[in-house]
Formats: C-alpha cells, structure tokens, sequence
C-alpha cells in the first residue's frame, strides 16, 4: 500500500470506539498496518473489519491496560506477529464527571490512573525497546484538562496532567534516539466517552450522560486527521481547538480568567 505511513507497524490502544477506532481506520488508509487493542475483543474486530476493507493488514489484541502483564503481552504479540513496531498511540482512557466533595467512591481516582496514566506508561515502557529499532514516534493523546484544571473533573484532569508531565520528561530524555513524542491535547469531541464515564459512585453514566450533539463538538474523523499529520510531522504537541491554543496563552497572563472560562464551560454542558 502506499500513504505517508505506508507498512509501517501502528499500535492504537483503546482502539474499539471513538478516536481510538477513527484513527485505526485512517492509520490503515494511510498504509499502515494496525495492531488494534482494547478490552472489548468483538469490537476490535468490527474496527479490524473496516481497516482490511481497506487493504491494511489488521491484527486484534484483547487487553486491558491498568494492568501491565496485559501491556506487556500486548507488545510483544504485536512484534511478534508485525516483526516491529514504528507507531505506538496511547489513546485508551476513560473519563470521571463530578464535584470533588460528592464522590462517594475514592477508589475512582485509582482506577482512572490506572487506566489513563499507567496504561500509557506501561506501554510506551515495553515498546520502546521496539520504537528504538526502527526510530519510531510515540502519541499521547491527553486532553485539553491536561493543560488546565477543570471542574467537576478532578480525578480526569490529574491523569492528563500527568500524562503531559510524562510525555514531556520523555521527549527530553529521547532526544537523538530518533524516536519522537507528540502530545495530543483535544478539547470535546463527539464520542461514548461521556456515557462510559464515572460518576459519583463509580458507575458509568450509561444513558445518565450527556450527549453532546455533532456541532457542539469536533467532529471525530477531523480530531483523527489532525493527530494523524502531527504525527507524520512528529510535532512536539497538538493542542486542537484555537479556544484551547488561545487558553494555553491566557493562563500565563491571568490565571483566574481561565478559570472562570473552564467553569462556564462546564456548567454548559453537564
């Protein structure tokens, strides 16, 4: 196949929905050979479906990244079908939506840093042995509460900000292996996430979420095209939205102004 990413080895976590699953679909129009992974196995394959329709080369990894052993296996099954990895993506992530002081279950905090923060850790830890090989990039897609905190979403924020602290630390660290680091920080974009999010109690929000219309948010095929030229470019960051480019500006200028903007724009949404 040819394309900017043409046989190159791309392995997407959270890859059965939502940008995970879009940026499988535009990774294998681009060329690519995709290694798809997430815990829900039936979906990958509807994912690795529409990839082969496309002419790429497919391959499913069912794994659950809050726990390493999984991350591990996820790796090495993808070399070892692949023979090498180029692209690692850490997309899989999951969100949390409410007043600190009204959780009643703590253990939330764990389970999305598991999820958003060690899961990308992990991974990009067993791949880079790989990614050295063959000089390859790592993707990070964090979110624009990596960036700035945000109410009702304490526990989410913590593990973007930790995320972007990481990936940051890491790119330095890397500098002249030729394995480069992009920063991915998208503000809302039309997914499940708000339906599979935690509540208060631990729950997902199921049907209780919000559901932001197609025009209040990005569009996911355009978030993915956008992630997909920063990574050929091997930007250093992607910051999306320019109200996000323009927020990353004013929180050096004033702080509380940011605040105030992040706050609105919660409270017209959920």
């Amino acid at each position: 196949m040819s394309g900017p990413f043409a046989n190159q080895v791309v392995l997407i976590t959270g890859a059965s929905s939502g940008i995970g699953a879009e940026l499988a679909r535009q990774f294998a129009a681009g060329g690519a050979r995709v290694a798809l992974a997430a815990r829900d196995g039936a979906r990958l394959e509807e994912v690795a479906v529409a990839c082969r329709a496309q002419g790429a080369e497919a391959f499913v990894v069912a794994c659950d990244v809050s726990i390493e052993a999984d991350c591990q296996r996820m790796i090495q099954q993808t070399v070892t079908h692949f023979g090498r990895l180029d692209v690692l993506v850490n997309n899989a992530g999951l969100g949390s939506s409410a007043p600190f002081e009204s959780i009643t279950d703590l253990s939330i905090f764990e389970t999305l840093m598991r999820v958003n923060y060690l899961g990308s850790v992990w991974c990009t830890a067993h791949a880079l042995p790989y990614l050295r090989k063959t000089s390859g990039r790592i993707v990070a897609i964090s979110s624009l509460t990596g960036l700035t905190g945000v109410p009702k979403r304490t526990a989410y924020a913590a593990t973007k900000h930790a995320m972007a602290g990481f990936f940051d630390s890491l790119r330095i660290e890397l500098d002249g292996s030729g394995v480069s680091v992009t920063v991915v920080y998208p503000g809302f974009v039309f997914s499940e996430i708000n339906q599979r999010a935690l509540s208060a109690d631990g729950t997902p929000y199921g049907e209780r979420g919000y559901k932001r219309k197609p025009g209040e948010t990005m569009p996911t095929d355009e978030c993915c095209r956008l992630i997909l030229r920063a990574t050929e470019r091997r930007d250093r960051d992607l910051v999306m939205t320019w109200r996000g480019k323009l927020g990353r500006l004013l929180k050096l200028i004033s702080p509380s102004l940011v605040d105030g903007i992040a706050k609105r724009a919660i409270d017209t949404r959920q």
